[in-house]
């Protein structure tokens, strides 16, 4: 696979936005997403993403310029309408408006419907706890998952996020409630890579490692029944909360010609001052801990995505083929007159 430098990546995918008629602002929140996705080694929430947000943006069903419409329906409740904007443009410009409220009541949510993807959602929650907040971030999707025991994909892989400021950087965890993402299914795909066994099952509800054929199945919950339990809750909490579409009526998320209509809720608190310091101290103990047989250490989730992120900064990001021949392909396509 090549390796494009990480100055050449982000400039390619402003310049593909830009050209779609995404402002300058808006265009380097999307990139930076995209791109931090890949300086983490999660290619399958960066730049093979950038192909289908600018055929959404083409086709009518993704707004370049939406900011989101705001509504409070209650003192720490931020009801928000994204009117099909770009992703991390709704969300974060909810986000950065319930955290102002959260500093004043302790507490706020914003509830998003009519949002585009929102991608890696470990962006936003290191850079709220870089602020000073906890986050606690929920998304759902088209119905990728099946439920424990089953074999057709009736779920959203429902992920979550927290971030916790500390005093030595923000503790971030990202994970969602299926095994993988559909966006790794599809990474596998374009590499030509095997699944893992009991990642996903195909169409016909048969387990499958062809990355092709678990695109049109079932990828399996996480941690079985209790992965299950989870995505379960958070789609019926997130759908409470913003009115989102529920399991196969949710669309948007995968193709380029349907509205989306899955919902994003982000809980915003507060935290005790002066506990930086202790929480700082504890995942040091946890680091020291003798590891056991067959680990070199132990380390606090998402040190190795952070370490990583700090190799591809010098060295630059190895990308699939197929996905740089994309991004020059859009970026050469732009027409200057055509960027805000």
């Amino acid at each position: 696979m090549p390796r494009i430098s990480v100055e050449e990546c982000r400039q390619a995918a402003q310049l593909a936005l830009e050209g779609a008629g995404v402002g300058t602002e808006a265009a380097w929140l999307q990139a930076d997403l995209l791109l931090d996705a890949e300086l983490r080694g999660l290619p399958s929430h960066g730049f093979l993403r950038l192909e289908r947000i600018i055929a959404r943006i083409n086709n009518g069903v993704a707004d370049p310029n939406a900011r989101g419409l705001h509504s409070w329906r209650g003192d720490g409740f931020l009801s928000v309408d994204g009117q099909q904007g770009l992703g991390p443009v709704v969300a974060m410009h909810a986000a950065e408006t319930a955290g102002e409220r959260a500093r004043q009541t302790g507490i706020a949510v914003a509830a998003i419907a009519n949002n585009n993807h929102i991608g890696m959602l470990a962006w936003y929650a290191e850079a709220l706890a870089e602020a000073g907040l906890v986050s606690i971030i929920l998304t759902t999707s088209e119905a990728l998952v099946h439920p424990f025991g089953g074999t057709t994909a009736l779920l959203g892989t429902n992920p979550i996020a927290i971030g916790v400021p500390t005093d030595t950087g923000p503790f971030v965890i990202d994970l969602a409630t299926s095994l993988v993402s559909m966006g790794e299914i599809h990474d596998h795909a374009h590499r030509g890579a095997p699944l893992a066994e009991g990642w996903a099952l195909d169409a016909d509800g048969r387990p499958t490692t062809d990355a092709e054929a678990a695109k049109n199945g079932a990828i399996a919950p996480f941690g079985a029944a209790k992965g299950y339990a989870l995505g379960l809750a958070f789609e019926l909490l997130v759908t409470a909360l913003t009115g989102a579409a529920l399991g196969r009526d949710v669309t948007g998320t995968l193709n380029a010609q349907f509205k989306s209509n899955k919902g994003d809720v982000f809980i915003l608190i507060d935290p005790l001052s002066g506990q930086g310091a202790a929480l700082s101290a504890y995942l040091d103990t946890i680091r020291q801990t003798p590891p056991t047989e067959g680990f070199e250490q132990v380390l606090i989730p998402g040190e190795r995505g952070r370490a990583r992120r700090a190799e591809r900064l010098a060295a630059g990001i190895e990308l699939a083929e197929p996905v740089w021949a994309t991004m020059q392909r859009l970026r050469d396509a732009a027409k200057p007159e055509s960027r805000i």
